[in-house]
Formats: structure tokens, C-alpha cells, sequence
């Protein structure tokens, strides 16, 4: 069983009389210690998947275990109670609230999940090459560097669980490798990681990829 379960997912949106079927009948798991790729073309549905595996956003149909317990039609404050847990977010971009400095933001989602701790965000701003930026605003941070601290705000919380969305989609190869060789130093630490990614560098380093289109795994 992974840390990770989704089972069975669909995702329905509606405008007027159309209707969007952003997943259909989606189903993975993420084990310790393993990364997890999901490719396809946009409008696939990754950024859906991730939405839904995070609690963000609910499926329509099916359900998402995260560590042993069912998140999917929970209420919100049981749901954020476990991701502020157990998840780390990554997005491609707004990883940073814009009036809180690097250290602060790091030191926020700390707090929500209750567990401050200043070694741990001093270590993070070192393995993520930020420290000198600590002070910094997210508005004068360089792109690669505003990646690199949401990856450390993330990985604050010390989560079982990474999800990623495009987080080398914006950035110069140079962070990409960065970026990289962090999922791989936390995958070492048994977190279980899956990422959605455009990026044929950061998939092959996926221990499995799995292809989505139009909402269904076609592959993986």
C-alpha cells in the first residue's frame, strides 16, 4: 500500500450545458522513497489530479487516501488538518504570499502544521541555495530563486508526501538540476513524490511515469 492511493477518480465541470470530464476513472499509488511522473499534453488533467490527490479540490467520484486515511469528502477543516501534516505543494508558481519574506513564509507554513522549527528552516535555506535571500520579498526574487524557496516551503513541514506541479516549468536548466537533485536527496529520506511535468529531465528521474489524456492513464 502506498503513502499515496488515489482510486478510481472522475472529475466533472460544468458551464451552461457543456461538460468537462477533467478526470476519468484515474487510479495510482505513490510508495516511499519513489518518485512518480505524471506527462501529458495540457488539458490532460495533471493539474486536476494533483488538486484532487491534495484535498484541494473534490472528485466527483472515487476517493484519495493519504497515509491510511480517506481524504475525499471530508470536511475542509479535517482535510487541511491532514495535508498541513502529511503534504508538501509545490506549484509551478504563487508558492510565496508576496508580504511575507522567505524566512517568514517558511516560518508560516511551520506554524500551521505546528511544528516550528528554526534548525530545520536553516537547514532548508541552505540545501536550497537561498540562504543569502532569507530577507528577501518574493517580488525581488530572480525566477529560479522563487522556485527554489517554494520548494523549501514545501519541504518545511518534513511531509511524507510531495506533490509537484510543472515545478521546472518556468526556471533555467541550471534550477532544473537543482530542483532535481532535491527530489532525489528527499526521496532518499523514504518521501513519496509525484510530480507533474512537461520535462523529459525531470521525468527520467521518476522511478515510473505514468501518461495522461484527456482525463484517462493511458500508460504507466
Amino acid at each position: 500500500m502506498g503513502l499515496l492511493n488515489a482510486v478510481d477518480l472522475y472529475r466533472f465541470y460544468h458551464s451552461n450545458e457543456e461538460e468537462t470530464l477533467a478526470l476519468r476513472g484515474v487510479s495510482l499509488e505513490v510508495k516511499a522513497g519513489e518518485i512518480v511522473a505524471v506527462m501529458g499534453p495540457s488539458g490532460s488533467g495533471k493539474s486536476t489530479l494533483l488538486s484532487c490527490l491534495a484535498g484541494l479540490d473534490e472528485p466527483d467520484g472515487g476517493y484519495v487516501e493519504v497515509m491510511g486515511q480517506r481524504i475525499t469528502r471530508r470536511p475542509e477543516e479535517e482535510r487541511a488538518a491532514i495535508r498541513s501534516a502529511e503534504i508538501g505543494i509545490l506549484l509551478q508558481s504563487g508558492n510565496l504570499f508576496e508580504h511575507l519574506t522567505v524566512e517568514e513564509n517558511i516560518l508560516l507554513q511551520m506554524s500551521l502544521a505546528h511544528r516550528g522549527d528554526r534548525k530545520r528552516m536553516n537547514d532548508l535555506l541552505n540545501r536550497t541555495g537561498i540562504s543569502h535571500r532569507r530577507s528577501a520579498y518574493p517580488e525581488e526574487l530572480s525566477g529560479g530563486e522563487a522556485a527554489r524557496a517554494g520548494m523549501a516551503v514545501a519541504l518545511s513541514t518534513n511531509p511524507s508526501i510531495l506533490l509537484a506541479d510543472e515545478p521546472t516549468g518556468e526556471v533555467d536548466s541550471e534550477t532544473e538540476k537543482h530542483i532535481i537533485n532535491l527530489f532525489e536527496s528527499v526521496r532518499n529520506e523514504r518521501c513519496a513524490i509525484l510530480v507533474a511535468t512537461h520535462s523529459e529531465t525531470l521525468a527520467s528521474y521518476a522511478n515510473r511515469i505514468v501518461h495522461l489524456r484527456d482525463g484517462m492513464v493511458v500508460g504507466g
